[in-house]
């Protein structure tokens, strides 16, 4: 059977269509470049008139501070002279156009552009750091069977280098490096070479980070600023369930939350932690060195957390680092002994367990949530491991063990868990903590074999040997690895932290219900027992 022809309409419409929408692209582009010149036109004929309304501007404001500065016994004589100034100008022959010609030429060298010129393109030494890393390169992007190397000694490295900026001190703050196809740069192994060679020419030191285009051959190396170390605890505008664990680069969080420090506000990129039913990475795990802010983080997590929830502490350092918060309202213990630190958490098991049946019951019920189901309940280990050899020492069950329930169950029941363990003790945490524990921190100096161990995948930035406090990598469950910095919580009992600080951490603490030297733990050590009753299918 003979195909019949398509319509009209149809075989001709979308050609029109598209010679139609290339027209309007055209003159799209013909209104751009024309509204483009005429604004440069516009600045190249009022240019004189610009500087010279600047220069008058300039003029006026340092009338203003000579006047706001002259006693004001002074400014009587001072006007007198001024009048008679202009009645002499004004008697004396062509003495108003000489006046006005004596400001405009003032005020044109006033208005002048004051900045230093800049120099096109870069200064021998720049020119001579390009060359070596150019010629550095060599080995790894050139090939033997390339008709037309892009890398070649004593080649061009103007076409391999497209883009380049230098800082105050003449070392590279970016660069945009060309590479040629058949380079690997899918393998980590080609890239970690590449950026090892990129981080040890450009300068020690700092830190960079490296975007590669794979489609387009090119590889993007910039020169990460230093995060903010002067942000202090603060109530922070969040929803409940949202725990801030620190900073990071405003390009990886569209995100900002308003701060602020002392008399002056600011917007700065939060890394943000959803906590609750709905979380997908319900647990921290935090890692460091002593040192390197995980308690600082521990602490921020707390008195964030009392704003919403209850607060079980741990801590197997036995350093007193959470002394302040003995006794405040939300928070049911804190335990530096072995077997405060078992019965906390054998009543954290026990409690998860009660909230998991009532859930349960409402549920089938057809009812909400119990209210005491909802408020949430969080348990902070500081150094857990420690109470693990003491425990076997003393014939006792490992603390570690009893963490079993609160992480498999945790999220339905509202209970959440943050670890703070060393490096030299990660071998000492059980599997339940590994597996269940998705959402990960690393503070402190580590290599990058560390943090791709413990954060699963490799950051995007080269990390640096020498680090301040509280500054780290962090990566919740499967999405990307942000640089941290955690906000200077610091114990305010401490003799060494500063009065600013002290007195941040005290605000947010809440009204001290219990004396010091009552527990609160013999309260909760018994709960109440809840028997779990069979329910049985109804069979239509």
């Amino acid at each position: 059977m003979a195909r019949r022809p398509l319509p009209r309409i149809l075989s001709t419409g979308s050609a029109q269509i598209a010679r139609s929408r290339d027209m309007a692209r055209a003159q799209i582009a013909r209104s751009r470049e024309l509204a483009r010149t005429a604004s440069d036109s516009a600045s190249d004929v009022l240019h004189p008139l610009i500087t010279i309304t600047r220069g008058l501007r300039r003029l006026a404001s340092a009338g203003r501070r000579r006047w706001a500065e002259t006693p004001k016994d002074k400014r009587g004589p001072l006007l007198f002279l001024v009048a008679s100034v202009i009645l002499v100008v004004a008697l004396v022959p062509y003495g108003p156009l000489l006046a006005v010609i004596t400001l405009m030429a003032a005020a044109a060298w006033q208005g002048r552009d004051r900045g230093p010129s800049t120099p096109e393109g870069p200064d021998e030494s720049q020119l001579e750091r390009l060359r070596a890393l150019y010629e550095a390169l060599v080995p790894y992007f050139s090939a033997a069977e390339d008709p037309a190397p892009l890398y070649t000694h004593g080649g061009e490295w103007e076409k391999a280098f497209a883009e380049y900026d230098f800082d105050g001190t003449g070392r590279v703050s970016r660069l945009l490096v060309r590479y040629p196809a058949y380079f690997t740069d899918g393998e980590a192994q080609a890239r970690a070479r590449i950026e090892h060679l990129l981080t040890t020419k450009s300068g020690r030191g700092r830190e960079y980070h490296f975007d590669w285009d794979e489609e387009g051959n090119e590889l993007t190396v910039s020169v990460l600023a230093p995060l903010p170390t002067d942000i202090a605890a603060q109530r922070f505008v969040t929803a409940p369930g949202e725990t801030v664990l620190g900073f990071t680069d405003p390009s990886r969080t569209q995100r900002t939350l308003p701060l602020t420090h002392g008399v002056e506000q600011r917007d700065v990129p939060p890394v943000v932690w959803r906590t609750g039913i709905r979380s997908t990475e319900p647990h921290l795990l935090v890692m460091g060195q002593p040192g390197t802010g995980t308690s600082t983080l521990l602490r921020s997590i707390a008195l964030q957390a009392l704003q919403y929830g209850d607060v079980v502490i741990v801590e197997g350092g036995s350093t007193g680092e959470y002394a302040c918060l003995t006794g405040r309202d939300g928070v049911l213990a804190v335990e530096c002994g072995l077997a405060g630190a078992i019965a906390s958490m054998e009543w954290a098991a026990t409690e998860t367990e009660r909230r998991l049946i009532a859930v349960n019951r409402a549920r089938q019920a057809g009812n909400p949530p119990p209210d005491d189901t909802r408020r949430p309940l969080w348990l902070l280990l500081d150094r857990p491991t420690a109470f693990s050899h003491l425990a076997s020492t003393d014939g006792r069950r490992d603390p570690q063990s009893l963490l079993q329930v609160p992480l498999r169950h945790g999220r339905a029941a509202n209970v959440t868990v943050v670890v703070a363990e060393q490096w030299d003790a990660m071998d000492a945490l059980s599997d339940a903590v590994r597996q269940h524990t998705r959402a990960r921190v690393v503070l402190g100096a580590a290599t990058a074999q560390q943090l791709e161990s413990a954060l699963g995948a490799p950051p995007h930035t080269t990390p640096v040997a020498d680090v301040p406090p509280g500054r780290g990598y962090a990566r919740l469950g499967t999405g990307a690895v942000h640089r941290l910095q955690v906000p200077a919580t610091p114990d305010p009992y401490d003799d060494a932290t500063s009065d600013a600080h002290r007195q941040a951490v005290l605000e947010l603490l809440p009204e001290r219900t219990t004396p010091v030297e009552v527990e609160a733990l013999p309260k909760m050590a018994k709960p109440e027992p809840v028997p779990a009753e069979a329910v049985v299918a109804e069979t239509s």
